[in-house]
């Protein structure tokens, strides 16, 4: 089930990640995909600065990315979760992330990972499954100009109208985790019977950017519908990664996959064999 959910998201990768993760609330529209997060939906790439179709280049980076989410019952009872990854931009813009996925001991099932690549400069985003040695690979939709909001995040669609029960705060420039960070909250107020809720309900986003990589560098969200959800970038470092980290290893089999993350067309996935390292 992970794999699919991260497998979804992260075909978001280009389209609106980092809408999901740094944008300010949907402007309307209470239900569970109503502020910023969607209900929990969303992840990593936003993180990447790979959220709009023009990429972010002169800055490369690697570091490690670790989701915190925490859901308290009716019955007082909690669930938490973490999740982490790794991450790596490099110069071009290009974007590597790599998650280890561990099945459950009764599965009997190996630990293996997932990494994505997001190529904008070759125009292709892959994904890579190490247990079945399969990269699907899928053509990126064409770039467009993008700009950038408040919080410093770059998109490429216009700002929706603003929200009466949204307040935006500006916290300052400070330090965060290593690295200077712009620091902007957002509160979003759903009055009263909006949802069937009989007492308002107020959700609170915090959104550090940093203002070398233009990326969210921290983002805390507490949600009384959801619980709570951290999201950090920690461990970084501001250098040039392995170039490895951004081209399908050797062994791997290529499948094509259809526009927007389809598996191929009516003949099927289209396969290609990477020749083994010489």
């Amino acid at each position: 089930m992970r794999t699919f959910i991260r497998t979804q998201v992260l075909f978001l990768l280009p389209l609106c990640a980092t809408a999901l993760l740094a944008q300010g609330p949907r402007g309307g529209g209470f239900g569970p995909g109503g502020f910023g997060f969607g209900g929990f939906g969303g992840r990593g790439p936003g993180l990447l600065g790979a959220g709009t179709r023009t990429p972010i280049t002169g800055a490369p980076y690697s570091a490690t990315e670790t989701l915190t989410t925490q859901e308290t019952l009716a019955n007082g009872n909690t669930i938490s979760r973490t999740q982490t990854s790794t991450v790596a931009r490099d110069s071009e813009g290009r974007i590597s992330t790599s998650e280890t996925i561990t099945p459950s001991a009764s599965s009997g099932k190996a630990a293996y990972t997932i990494q994505t690549i997001f190529d904008p400069v070759a125009g292709y985003r892959y994904e890579l499954n190490s247990s079945t040695m399969i990269a699907i690979q899928t053509p990126l939709p064409k770039g467009r100009p993008a700009t950038t909001t408040s919080t410093g995040e770059r998109r490429n669609r216009p700002d929706r109208p603003s929200n009466p029960n949204v307040t935006t705060a500006d916290l300052g420039t400070l330090v965060v985790n290593a690295v200077p960070a712009t620091r902007t909250q957002v509160t979003e107020t759903i009055p009263a019977g909006a949802i069937g809720n009989a007492q308002s309900i107020q959700v609170v986003r915090v959104t550090s950017v940093s203002t070398e990589l233009k990326i969210p560098v921290e983002i805390r969200t507490s949600d009384p519908r959801f619980g709570s959800r951290d999201l950090e970038v920690t461990n970084i470092v501001q250098a040039e990664p392995s170039a490895s980290l951004f081209t399908v290893p050797a062994g791997y089999t290529i499948r094509q996959g259809g526009g927007r993350g389809g598996r191929g067309g009516p003949g099927g996935p289209r396969r290609r064999q990477v020749p083994p390292a010489q």
